[in-house]
């Protein structure tokens, strides 16, 4: 028996090295699959925008938006923001968005953003917008990660891009921006010879009527479709602005819709009802037609964004095609 002794110390050693290297191969692999589960679940990315760019740890779930329009971006996009600047006309929100944007935290105005609200709300991310916050892109970004628009474009689409790579939602952006299109293209087929016929588009504001051009939120969509538009408006401008009763007759057209932006003072309401009694518009070929037209200001001016911009396609739908 002690000529065998050597010989079974040797394979129990083995049998013991066997079973060390076993252990450590499935600790080693338990831990590599706990290290990509992990960095799976933190994957960052990096956000180019109008200062600079920013990198985001992980999809964020606590949005603040502080645009109209970017509002109506992420919903469409199917994040309901935290927090989120007031609509510029009702309470607190746009009539076409107050049912999703129940519960959401008002943040102030676009024009006058309240970062005391922001910071209560412990966003992980704030999306806003240069031309009107830039004063307070270091204050915001101090409070959450910050991804701001260059300006407010007539053409939506391209701010609504850059929202959905902040949320990390650029395929289901790309969706978004397809089904509108598909729209669009379906709808232009359907107008056929009607879009031959001159669009017009006024505005009434308190103290200002607006003759509406190629370069506004209304414009870029008329455009979209393949309109034609008075000459006054065929221009890549957004609105001949402060318009005199004598620019009158630049309003004509073989359609003309208005919109009025009224903010509770009822003074634009009386500056639109001043001008359509006015024998000089009265006048107008498309006066006379009755081819004169009120359509909703949010939906074709105010909010700016995705949802406003395929209630407008309803209007035009409704008007010529029914």
């Amino acid at each position: 028996m002690k000529k065998f002794q050597p010989f079974l110390t040797l394979l129990t050693l083995m049998l013991v090295i066997f079973l060390a290297a076993c252990g450590g191969k499935e600790e080693s692999t338990s831990t590599t699959e706990n290290k990509e589960t992990s960095n799976t679940e933190s994957t960052s990315y990096t956000v180019e925008h109008a200062m600079g760019s920013t990198t985001i740890e992980k999809t964020p779930e606590k949005v603040v938006i502080l645009t109209n329009e970017g509002t109506e971006a992420l919903l469409a996009l199917g994040v309901k923001p935290v927090g989120a600047v007031q609509s510029w006309t009702g309470d607190p929100w746009y009539d076409h968005i107050a049912s999703e944007m129940e519960g959401v935290e008002v943040v102030g105005l676009e024009s006058e953003v309240n970062l005391e609200a922001i910071a209560a709300l412990q966003p992980d991310l704030i999306i806003g917008n240069k031309m009107r916050q830039e004063d307070i892109y270091e204050q915001l970004s101090a409070i959450a990660p910050t991804v701001f628009a260059e300006d407010l474009r007539g053409d939506w689409k391209i701010n609504f891009e850059l929202y959905a790579k902040a949320v990390n939602k650029t395929e289901e952006g790309k969706e978004v921006l397809a089904t509108y299109e598909n729209r669009v293209a379906d709808l232009k087929e359907q107008l056929g010879d009607q879009l031959t016929k001159k669009v017009s588009m006024v505005r009434f504001m308190a103290g200002d009527v607006r003759i509406y051009q190629k370069d506004s939120f209304s414009g870029v969509i008329l455009e979209e479709l393949g309109f034609a538009r008075p000459e006054s408006q065929d221009v890549d401008e957004f609105a001949i602005k402060g318009a005199t009763k004598e620019q009158i007759p630049l309003m004509d057209g073989d359609i003309l819709f208005y919109f009025t932006y009224e903010t509770g003072d009822n003074e634009a309401t009386k500056l639109e009802e001043e001008w359509l009694k006015d024998p000089i518009f009265n006048n107008l070929e498309v006066a006379k037609k009755g081819e004169v037209h009120k359509v909703d200001d949010v939906i074709w001016n105010t909010a700016g964004g995705v949802k406003a911009a395929n209630l407008m396609l309803d209007d035009i739908e409704n008007t010529f095609l029914k």
